[in-house]
């Protein structure tokens, strides 16, 4: 009989990772969703079909053989846990999505594993549009019996690929997370400077990003459309929130003195965050970067402003 699934939070990566469990992932049960705005829940179950809305963490958690989240930050992630163990878990496998310190990942191993069940992390690489089309990147670590439990929703189904550390300590996930990130602030560093030296020095960002459509397709030309159409502080949501960038970038900080090296281009990054932040606060995506180094050349944060 196939597993029962929970999911508890609903971000921009979790309403897609849902969507996808529930098309592709051959439930035999619908998928519990847990969400503390009740409604977004609500809201993404009637879209999706086969899914029910548990009132709480623990109801979710306690009819569920597998139990998914992915939230924001490493508080949210601990305090989450805690109140999934304050239910009976023995012998449920406990996956973790989110982006957090490999240190957090660590301690949730342990906190799991002494309430007798299995932990496994599951940080995925790609942006919400990637989580929606069901085309992230699904790095997985754990004993390998729980990994393969949870394999399944992986490639094929929430992801494209899979970056499997079967048998490797679940912190290793997330420390190839947090370094995976540093390398979108550094193409976004990059990518915002070469635009504003491109405007300034006459070039033209129009011509320049015909060269890197060419030169690099992918997430390069996607952050390139973005700051050309304004779209890094225009939209209404965030796709990569200035608060959570600047977490990543802690984090990353944080790992490179722990061991005894540093990430310059982190810290550059996370200094033009600091802008992003003190400019337009919360709203701040890290394609804001682009209006940061547009300040910093003298230019107005927004592209289309007149």
């Amino acid at each position: 009989m196939a597993p029962q699934l929970a999911w508890l939070g609903l971000g921009n990566m979790g309403r897609g990772m849902c969507k996808n469990l529930v098309e592709k992932g051959n439930l035999s049960n619908p998928l519990i969703i847990f969400n503390r705005t009740v409604q977004r829940a609500h809201d993404l179950a009637a879209n999706i079909g086969h899914a029910t809305v548990a009132s709480s963490v623990q109801e979710a958690a306690s009819k569920a053989d597998i139990i998914f989240y992915c939230l924001g930050d490493d508080p949210a992630v601990l305090s989450t846990l805690e109140e999934v163990l304050k239910t009976d878990v023995q012998g449920k496998v406990i996956v973790d999505c989110s982006t957090v310190h490999p240190d957090t990942t660590a301690k949730e191993a342990e906190m799991v594993e002494e309430k007798g069940a299995s932990f496994v992390a599951c940080p995925v690489f790609g942006a919400p549009a990637m989580a929606d089309a069901g085309q992230l990147i699904c790095v997985v670590a754990g004993q390998p019996d729980a990994v393969q439990k949870v394999i399944p929703y992986c490639k094929g189904v929430m992801g494209r690929a899979n970056v499997d550390f079967s048998g490797q300590e679940p912190r290793k996930a997330t420390l190839l997370k947090v370094i995976g990130n540093t390398f979108v602030l550094g193409m976004v560093n990059a990518l915002s400077e070469g635009h504003v030296l491109a405007e300034k020095s006459g070039l033209g960002v129009d011509e320049l990003h015909k060269f890197i459509e060419v030169m690099f397709p992918g997430p390069y030309t996607a952050y390139s459309t973005r700051m050309r159409t304004g779209d890094y502080y225009t939209r209404a949501e965030p796709l990569f929130a200035v608060d959570l960038a600047r977490k990543d970038a802690r984090h990353g900080m944080h790992l490179a003195k722990q061991s005894g090296c540093r990430m310059r281009q982190v810290e550059v990054g996370d200094d033009y965050l600091k802008t992003v932040k003190e400019t337009v606060g919360e709203k701040g995506d890290i394609a804001g970067i682009y209006g940061a180094v547009r300040l910093q050349g003298g230019l107005k944060f927004g592209n289309q402003d007149a």
